[in-house]
């Protein structure tokens, strides 16, 4: 009895097998999974970022006020000068890449070998660059006063520019000292307290007529509202319940607390991914110098490296576009 056969209709439109699936070899495949994969985890920490974004848009911190630091230039107001540069040397570490990756396609080892040591020190150079970045923002410049319903307070002059607390506080020597683990409880510490209190910035507050408060509110020009002098005054006395300097994960002198958090989640997150690009370079570049890859014949680690430096390179404009423009 013959057996009956059952056609579905596919028939020789199957993949057939084989160790080059899209013409990729097995380890450029593996990466380019692993890259599809962390980008999804970086859209849904952006998307999330969007959200709240929207959510708070009406007190949301304007990057031009919190990222205008540039080194050995203090006072300066250089808004997003030294984001930009530390953006442009990582893109530009990414066109290091770029050629240690042609090089190696022409097996010309001393080109490699340069290449991926210019790409190393910009990855650290941006490193170095976003730990200074964090520095300046969890330490603060100006500093201001937060609301019992969790609102910031900034302080400005006649002409709306920033006037910092240590500009405005009265100092006396009865202030109440910072507790520490050794004056009090063993396990209790207050190293994060700000030097000022509430009493002398607003002691400091009422010798000086020039001062007003900025609130996080934008007005109809898009700018943020600051209060007469009588409303200023209202706003101290009422309202004001500490003083808040930098930001941190709890309080944030700029704005929302989430704004912080998110800073320091997804630029850590992403920073994390660099130092483990440039550990990895760096071991790849050894391997070069030890003429790994010209004894194998093929210098594609080096092409698989450089996949994933591409990829976070490109991340980055994603996160700079995010944080620092939109």
């Amino acid at each position: 009895m013959d057996a009956t056969v059952v056609r579905t209709g596919t028939e020789g439109k199957t993949w057939g097998g084989g160790n080059q699936p899209l013409g990729a070899s097995y380890g450029k495949l593996m990466m380019w999974f692993f890259i599809l994969s962390d980008a999804l985890t970086f859209t849904g920490f952006l998307s999330a970022y969007g959200f709240s974004r929207f959510k708070f848009m009406d007190s949301w911190p304007i990057a031009d006020e919190v990222f205008n630091h540039f080194p050995f230039l203090h006072g300066v107001d250089a808004p997003m000068y030294y984001v930009a540069l530390m953006t442009f040397i990582l893109i530009f570490s990414s066109v290091t890449m770029v050629l240690a990756v042609d090089a190696g396609h022409q097996m010309k080892q001393g080109k490699v070998t340069t290449y991926m040591f210019l790409t190393i020190i910009g990855g650290l150079i941006f490193l170095g660059s976003q730990a200074w970045e964090w520095s300046n923002f969890i330490s603060g410049e100006y500093g201001a006063l937060k609301t019992k319903g969790g609102k910031i307070l900034q302080f400005v002059d006649g002409e709306g520019h920033r006037v910092a607390l240590e500009d405005i506080a009265v100092m006396h020597e009865s202030e109440r000292a910072t507790h520490e683990s050794n004056k009090g409880l063993w396990f209790e510490s207050e190293s994060t307290v700000s030097e000022f209190t509430l009493e002398s910035i607003k002691e400091g507050f009422a010798a000086n007529d020039d001062l007003y408060i900025r609130t996080l509110d934008f007005n109809e020009e898009g700018e943020k509202t600051v209060l007469s002098r009588a409303e200023s005054q209202n706003w101290l006395d009422n309202n004001a319940v500490g003083v808040v300097e930098g930001a941190n994960l709890t309080e944030n002198e700029y704005g929302p607390p989430l704004f912080a958090d998110f800073f320091f989640f997804i630029t850590g997150f992403h920073g994390f991914h660099v130092a483990s690009g440039v550990v990895i370079n760096i071991i790849i570049f050894f391997n070069v110098i030890l003429g790994t890859y010209e004894r194998r014949g093929s210098y594609e680690m080096v092409e698989k490296v450089g996949l994933y430096w591409h990829f976070v390179d490109l991340v980055w404009v994603f996160v700079f576009t995010f944080f620092y423009l939109v």
